[in-house]
């Protein structure tokens, strides 16, 4: 309470000593498509200091003096536009800014993204948009969002098929992805070798690995906040690529013209080819595929409000003959009115829908039967932004979700050798209270800071067990609507920046962040199957604290961004399960759980270049991850599964010419830790395994490269098309999927040790158009 009187305090002696002045707002779009350009700059050049940055929506508002004004609007890649404006009244004025491919100057294009990487106040903070990573190799010729992350300081795809992403010694249900403020609670496909996002669909994400936004909650580790393209509200467009496994159409295109637009993309695989050249050659006839399909429209009712409705569905399928069949994905949706309520306050009002699910069938003929689970939320957001003036921007709002839970359903058929069984659904409602200021007191500091105010209520109806030592010794019953357990946190969020020569500068931060839905997995991998839980009785919700630093610079004229980042973080109540734990279809999971304390701390580095005919990056960490939970180990500290102390990662762009770009990665990694056997024994002639200590062990060092080359092909009126060719793994290295121990056949007193790895060198090509 006393720190949120404190903010209030700040916010109240902020704006109380405001001068009386007229207000200059409005959008900046793109003149040719239509679509917001976020961070697009609107200076004055009567005043040196006085200036903007348009927030994600592209709005912009500036506080001025009655008198006559030179406006200068800037956007990478764009021509700069300038107008004259007389001030005696608020007034509101939209900006179409031109494209400027054929003279664009890349020099200064880079040394403007490095600038804007200098000032924001943000560590931990970066940009990346869907045309920065066109040329970066990956699996089977797609750009990925998402797979790029994973080459920056401080992210982490621990080994081969495995898609899970840890941020900061975070697990993987720590990060927070949003696809248009809709939450995707498994964001990938193909066991982790593509990711759940389109990026024809896409057009940038923002991702938060140090202090998010207070606007942002309900995750530990990280937030990746992808937005969706608008579509062309001038032209009609279709794009797409064909390749060897996949292909993928895009249609954009008006609704009303240049009031409103849409956008259809679709992606589907015929990945059952690529099971040939897997190293199990048992299971090459399976069925194996994914597909998933991004739907979104925008209007403009007037000026000042605009209305957005977006969707998306993905789905993947894998089917082994008289063995198993398994089914998941997501389905969002997100209605969202933007009203400008004045030229200084911004009001943005979404509802959002979000559901994953997955079914099972295990088949043991005559057996059949199935484990179904499922998680979806209702989400409702008021969001305003208040531009008090070019140095002081107030956001603020409320935030509820629903959360409805399946923890896991059995069916079965009459032959089957297990008894149907149905777990009870499980209800939260989540809200959250937010309050926050962007201040800068001078051109060289930048101060973000506020405070989210949780509160979680485990919800009827159903029965709900208390657990002793994982027995259950006491239960009661709640009608549909009672409380039946209640969390209040405060989360108070800083960031610090300050740019203290010109080209460098410092940032600290701190956040507390709190967590009510918790992930419980058994699996080594990235299988779909896991349980999400909510916090109640007997599992309490997870919180961390982060300390962070970074310094940058930029060296040789903007030419290299140079980062060094330090964080430690403490994280309280995590969850492990206990040795032996079943987590399918088990309706006292809540038993086979332990809780306890963790930490991470780490150090990342990376250097950058941004122009020239060769760019690229070279990202560093080193880091460690460790548990203490009672009744593990012993009660010592252990590595937790996605520990890996090295984390190396170097991309290069080569522009051969304007036709042929070559490209590269290497990726080194130390192996994560794992639990393998220390001895064995026999019962009944059964070879049994002994395990002491959890995650005492290290799988193999991964490491990897992959190549590519595009060729654009020469443009033909309005076509554009382009070939690009990549080789995945060029050197056929084995990466471990899985490292399983058993008797050696030709002599069964030994064991043997089994590795299994996924793919060695895959070639792809793919054809990329649009018109």
């Amino acid at each position: 309470m006393r720190c949120l009187i404190g903010i209030i305090f700040l916010f109240s002696f902020t704006i109380c000593t405001a001068q009386t002045k007229f207000t200059l707002s409005g959008y900046v779009f793109d003149f040719e498509s239509g679509e917001a350009l976020s961070g697009a700059s609107v200076s004055v050049v009567e005043m040196p200091l006085t200036g903007v940055v348009c927030n994600s929506h592209g709005f912009y508002s500036l506080s001025l003096p009655e008198g006559d004004y030179h406006i200068k609007v800037k956007y990478i890649g764009y021509e700069i536009h300038e107008f004259q404006v007389k001030i005696s009244r608020n007034f509101f004025q939209t900006l179409k800014l031109k494209s400027r491919p054929n003279i664009l100057n890349e020099f200064e294009v880079s040394a403007a993204k490095a600038k804007y990487n200098m000032h924001n106040e943000n560590e931990g903070f970066d940009h990346v948009q869907v045309k920065d990573i066109q040329n970066v190799p990956v699996l089977l010729g797609e750009k990925d969002v998402m797979k790029t992350l994973t080459l920056n300081a401080g992210v982490k795809s621990i080994g081969e098929g495995d898609g899970n992403i840890f941020v900061r010694g975070g697990n993987n249900s720590h990060n927070l992805v949003l696809l248009d403020g809709a939450t995707v609670f498994n964001a990938n496909h193909l066991l982790g070798f593509f990711s759940a996002f389109n990026s024809d669909a896409i057009s940038d994400l923002s991702f938060y690995k140090g202090t998010a936004p207070v606007t942002y909650g309900g995750r530990l580790a990280s937030v990746m906040d992808i937005k969706m393209n608008e579509g062309n509200n001038k032209k009609y467009h279709v794009g797409g690529g064909i390749g060897l496994i996949s292909s993928r159409l895009t249609l954009e295109g008006p609704v009303v013209k240049e009031r409103g637009s849409f956008l259809i993309s679709g992606r589907r695989t015929y990945a059952d080819a690529l099971m040939n050249v897997l190293s199990n050659k048992n299971i090459g006839n399976n069925e194996f595929y994914f597909y998933d399909l991004n739907i979104k429209m925008n209007y403009q009712i007037d000026e000042k409000n605009r209305i957005f409705l977006s969707g998306y569905v993905g789905r993947d399928n894998l089917f082994i003959p008289d063995h198993i069949a398994v089914d998941w994905g997501n389905k969002t949706a997100t209605l969202r009115w933007l009203h400008v309520a004045n030229g200084k306050l911004l009001s943005n009002t979404s509802l959002v829908f979000s559901d994953f699910d997955y079914k099972v069938d295990i088949i043991v003929a005559p057996s059949i039967y199935s484990i179904t689970s499922g998680i979806n939320n209702l989400n409702m957001k008021q969001e305003f932004q208040y531009f008090h003036n070019e140095n002081n921007t107030f956001t603020f709002g409320y935030n509820g979700i629903c959360h409805f839970i399946l923890p896991g359903q059995l069916d079965a058929n009459a032959n089957s050798f297990v008894n149907p069984m149905q777990i009870q659904h499980r209800y939260g409602l989540e809200n959250a209270f937010f309050l926050n200021n962007n201040y800068r007191p001078g051109s060289e500091w930048n101060i973000n800071y506020g405070l989210r105010i949780s509160s979680f209520h485990l919800m009827g109806p159903g029965d709900f067990y208390s657990y002793q030592n994982g027995q259950v010794v006491d239960t009661a019953s709640y009608a549909s609507g009672k409380v039946v357990k209640t969390y209040l946190l405060a989360e108070p969020r800083l960031n610090v920046s300050y740019n203290f020569i010109q080209g460098q500068s410092l940032k600290l931060s701190y956040s507390r962040n709190s967590q009510f839905l918790h992930l419980v997995s058994n699996s080594t991998g990235s299988l779909p199957t896991d349980i999400w839980i909510i916090s109640g009785k007997n599992v309490l919700p997870e919180i961390s604290d982060q300390v962070s630093a970074g310094y940058y610079r930029n060296l040789k004229e903007d030419t290299y961004l140079f980062s060094a980042e330090i964080y430690y973080k403490w994280m309280q109540h995590q969850i492990d399960l206990k040795n032996g734990a079943d987590i399918r279809a088990n309706e006292h999971i809540e038993g086979e759980l332990l809780s306890g304390d963790g930490r991470a701390y780490g150090l990342e580095l990376m250097m950058k270049k941004e122009h020239g005919r060769l760019n690229g990056w070279i990202a560093y960490t080193l880091s460690r991850t460790e548990l203490n939970i009672p009744g593990i180990n012993n009660g010592k500290w252990y590595p937790a599964r996605q520990d890996a102390t090295h984390d190396l990662s170097i991309v290069g762009i080569y522009n051969l010419s304007d036709a042929w770009s070559l490209s590269g990665t290497w990726i080194y990694q130390t192996g994560n830790a794992v639990t393998f056997p220390s001895g064995k024994y026999e019962i009944d002639g059964e070879i049994r395994f002994l395990y002491d200590d959890r995650n005492a062990h290290r799988m193999p060092a991964y490491h990897r490269m992959d190549v590519g080359a595009t060729w654009k092909f020469k443009k033909r009126r309005n076509y554009d098309s382009s070939l690009n060719f990549s080789i995945y793994n060029v050197y056929g290295r084995k990466n471990a999927f899985t490292i399983d121990f058993e008797k050696d056949p030709n002599d069964p007193s030994k064991t043997r040790t089994v590795m299994t790895y996924l793919f060695s060198i895959i070639p792809s090509v793919t054809y990329n158009f649009r018109f």
